[in-house]
């Protein structure tokens, strides 16, 4: 019995030890191919997770950097549409408008009975403060009692606030046009401010001189006006 025990424990120790044996094979097998493998794939995995973040980071860098290159190029953008807005709407913001009894006004007659005849309105700001002008000038010629209209062909703008200066200078010209036999002559003219109503100030009488100072007579069948400008209309 005792013989048998001893066997039986003998060979229970044997199996368990050929089964660490074969377990510790197993695992080193395990851990060198498998291991390997697994290490592979831990590297792999690491690697990859490693190049995933890097990647993911570029991508997220690179979105984040245009996301905010775009928001910085709309912010910007945006600044500057809203800069320009406000600037062409606040551009008169603290300054009265011109009433024209400021103004010291002159009015030069070019090209004399040739294509392109008008007259160049300087309007000059004699006052010690700043004021604004908007749209064009009222304007009657001669003893006629009709204001002239807007010139069709004139540029946009004439709803901006100009301010001028102590001492500073806006244009304006009249077309003249003779293209019948009943015409209009004269060297006289009437000048008033509009505002942005279209109300006029009050009016000024002034003569058209030429090039030399001379008083200068202007023959029309029609005419208009253009808006106010800080160049001077025409300028040839």
């Amino acid at each position: 019995m005792r013989t048998s025990r001893i066997r039986t424990a003998a060979l229970a120790a044997a199996t368990a030890a050929l089964g660490l044996a074969l377990t510790a094979c197993g695992g080193s097998s395990d851990d060198n191919g498998g291991g390997k493998a697994s290490d592979g794939g831990r590297s792999a995995g690491s690697s990859g997770s490693a190049e995933g973040a890097t990647v993911g980071a570029g991508k997220d860098s690179a979105s984040a950097s245009a996301s905010g290159a775009s928001a910085g190029a709309g912010t910007g953008t945006g600044k500057e549409a809203a800069a320009k807005g406000n600037g062409a709407k606040a551009s008169a913001a603290g300054v009265r408008a011109c009433d024209g009894q400021e103004m010291s006004y002159s009015v030069l007659h070019r090209f004399a009975k040739q294509r392109g005849e008008h007259l160049l309105i300087t309007a000059t700001n004699a006052d010690s403060k700043p004021c604004y002008v908007t749209s064009y000038p009222s304007v009657m010629l001669g003893d006629t009692v009709g204001v002239l209209p807007h010139s069709g062909k004139d540029t946009p703008g004439g709803g901006k606030a100009l301010v001028v200066k102590p001492g500073g200078k806006v244009y304006a010209a009249v077309n003249l046009f003779a293209d019948s036999a009943r015409t209009h002559t004269s060297s006289d003219l009437s000048i008033a401010m509009l505002d942005h109503t279209g109300d006029a100030g009050p009016g000024a009488g002034t003569e058209a001189f030429d090039a030399k100072g001379v008083p200068s007579k202007f023959t029309w069948t029609s005419a208009d006006v253009t808006n106010w400008n800080t160049a001077k209309p025409y300028d040839y």
